[in-house]
C-alpha cells in the first residue's frame, strides 16, 4: 500500500497550535511510511472562505517544517462532486427534504421532550413525487440527506447496526448507525457539505489513512457507509486527543488563540511549537526535539493517550528556550544579523544560556555595544572607584575577570555577592545575565571605562 494522507483545513481563519496537531501527526506519519501529505483546502464555503487565509496557512505549515506534496482545493473539483452525488441519487440512496431548520429544531424538541432521541424520522422519504412539487411550488428547498443502510428492507423500521474500525490510536471503535440521523451531504443552497466532498476527494486522490482529531469519531461510522455506498474501500483511520488548554477550554482560530503565526511573532522556535503540538498527552515525554527528521524517529501513534492533551502556554516558553540554549552559532548567524546585530561565535555562545528567544539576544547586544544604564548602589559608590583603579592592563580577555576580581577582593576584602554583583550592575545594569568572564572581553575596555564613574 502507497501511504497517502491529508490535511484538510477550512481557509476561514488562521491556524492556531491545535489544529498544527492533525497536520503534524499526518504529515510524520507519511514521512515515516514512507509516503505522500497532501494539503487540502476546504474552501467551497465561498462566503467565509479567503485566499488570504489559505496563504497563512501553507505558509505557518512551511514554518512548522511541512512541505507538502500536493496542494488541493476543494472549489476546483465542484464537477467531481455533482457526478459521486448524481451516482447516489440514481441508487436512490440521496433523498431530498423540505424540512425548514426551525421545524427540525421543534421536531427534534418534541422527541426530547417523549424521551426519545432526536433522531431524524425519515420523512423527506415518504414524499410522493406530487407533494414534492407542491412543496417546491410553495418555493421550498430541498436538502439531500444520505439514507443510512441500518434497516433490512423498510427504511422506516431501524434495527442495530455497528459500524467497526481498528483504530491506530484508539484500538477497536464500533459506533451504531440505528442512534444517528440521515445526513445532509447538500445544503439548500446546492452546495455541498465537508462529510460528502472530503469523501469524493480522498477516494479521488488514494488518501489511505485518516488521522484526525477525536471529536471526528461519531462521523467516522457514517462516512465508512458514504465510501461503501460509492464503491470504495474505506481509508484506515486513527483518531487522536485533542490539544487544550490546562483547564480544557478548547481552542479557536476565530479567537486567534496561539495562532500559529503569534507564536512565530513572537520569536519561538518551529520545533518548539512542534515538539509540545506532538508530544503532549502522548507517554513520551515533553521534550523540545532538535529536528523534524528527529521528531518522525519519535513519533507513535501508539503512545498517544486517550484521555485529554493538556498543555500549559509557559511550558512552549521552557522548551523554547531549551532549543535556544543548543542552537550552534551557524543556525542563528543570518537571523542575529537580521535583528542589528554583528554577529560572532564568541557572543552568541556567551550570550545564547541566557535567551528564550533568539531575539532576546538584542539586549546583550546593546549590554555590549551600550549604552546601558549603569546602576551603582550608595555603599558601593568607593568600591567602584577602587574597581577603576584595578581594572587590568593591556587587552580584556576571559582571564581579565578574575585577574580583576582577585585584586578587588585583597584590596578591599569584599567575596561572593558583595564582589561581583556591584561590577555586573555598573557595567551592564543587570543583577542577572551571562558569564562576567565571557561578556568583559566583548564589553571591551573602553565601554568599561565609560560605565566606571
Amino acid at each position: 500500500m502507497t501511504v497517502t494522507v491529508r490535511f484538510a483545513p477550512s481557509p476561514t481563519g488562521h491556524i492556531h497550535i491545535g489544529n498544527s496537531r492533525p497536520a503534524l501527526y499526518n504529515w510524520l506519519f507519511a514521512q515515516k511510511m514512507g509516503g505522500q501529505f497532501i494539503l487540502r483546502f476546504d474552501d467551497t464555503d465561498t462566503v467565509r472562505s479567503k485566499q488570504e487565509y489559505a496563504q497563512s496557512i501553507e505558509k505557518d505549515l512551511r514554518w512548522l517544517g511541512i512541505d507538502p506534496d500536493r496542494i488541493e482545493r476543494q472549489s476546483d473539483r465542484l464537477a467531481t462532486y455533482d457526478v459521486s452525488a448524481q451516482r447516489l441519487k440514481d441508487a436512490g440512496l440521496l433523498y431530498p427534504c423540505y424540512e425548514t431548520p426551525d421545524e427540525l429544531e421543534r421536531r427534534r424538541s418534541r422527541q426530547r421532550a417523549l424521551g426519545r432521541p432526536p433522531v431524524y424520522d425519515r420523512s423527506g422519504l415518504k414524499l410522493s413525487a406530487e407533494e414534492r412539487a407542491a412543496l417546491e411550488a410553495e418555493g421550498r428547498k430541498a436538502h439531500w440527506r444520505f439514507l443510512l443502510p441500518n434497516f433490512d428492507g423498510d427504511p422506516f423500521s431501524t434495527r442495530r447496526t455497528d459500524v467497526a474500525w481498528s483504530d491506530l490510536c484508539r484500538g477497536d471503535q464500533a459506533v451504531d448507525l440505528a442512534s444517528m440521523s440521515d445526513p445532509v451531504l447538500i445544503r439548500a443552497d446546492g452546495s455541498y457539505l465537508y462529510t460528502f466532498t472530503s469523501i469524493v476527494d480522498d477516494i479521488d486522490m488514494g488518501v489511505s489513512h485518516i488521522l484526525r482529531g477525536e471529536d471526528h469519531i461519531s462521523n467516522t461510522a457514517v462516512q465508512i457507509a458514504i465510501f461503501k455506498a460509492l464503491n470504495a474501500e474505506p481509508p484506515i483511520f486513527g483518531h487522536h486527543n485533542l490539544l487544550t488548554t490546562q483547564d480544557g477550554e478548547g481552542l479557536s482560530k476565530r479567537k486567534g488563540a496561539l495562532s500559529i503565526g503569534s507564536l512565530r511573532e513572537e520569536g519561538l522556535e518551529p520545533m518548539a511549537v512542534a515538539s509540545l503540538a506532538v508530544l503532549t498527552g502522548t507517554s513520551q515525554a515533553v521534550e523540545p526535539v532538535p529536528t523534524m527528521a528527529a521528531l518522525v524517529e519519535k513519533f507513535d501513534l501508539t503512545s498517544v493517550s486517550k484521555s485529554s492533551a493538556k498543555f500549559d502556554p509557559e511550558e512552549l516558553k521552557g522548551l523554547n528556550a531549551r532549543l535556544v540554549h543548543e542552537l550552534p552559532f551557524e543556525a542563528v548567524k543570518d537571523r542575529l544579523a537580521n535583528l542589528g546585530i554583528r554577529p560572532s561565535a564568541d557572543f552568541w555562545e556567551t550570550v545564547r544560556g541566557n535567551c528564550e528567544t533568539v531575539g532576546d539576544a538584542r539586549h546583550y547586544w546593546q549590554v555590549v555595544v551600550g549604552p546601558v544604564e549603569s546602576r551603582v548602589e550608595d555603599d558601593d559608590v568607593d568600591f567602584i572607584a577602587k574597581a577603576k583603579e584595578f581594572l587590568p592592563d593591556g587587552d580584556i580577555t576571559q582571564d581579565s575577570w578574575g585577574a580583576w576580581t582577585s585584586a578587588l577582593k585583597a584590596e578591599t576584602g569584599r567575596k561572593g555577592r558583595g564582589l561581583f554583583m556591584p561590577l555586573r550592575r555598573v557595567l551592564t545594569g543587570m543583577d542577572h545575565g551571562p558569564d562576567m568572564k565571557a561578556l568583559l572581553p566583548l564589553i571591551g575596555r573602553q565601554n568599561i571605562l565609560d560605565r566606571l564613574p
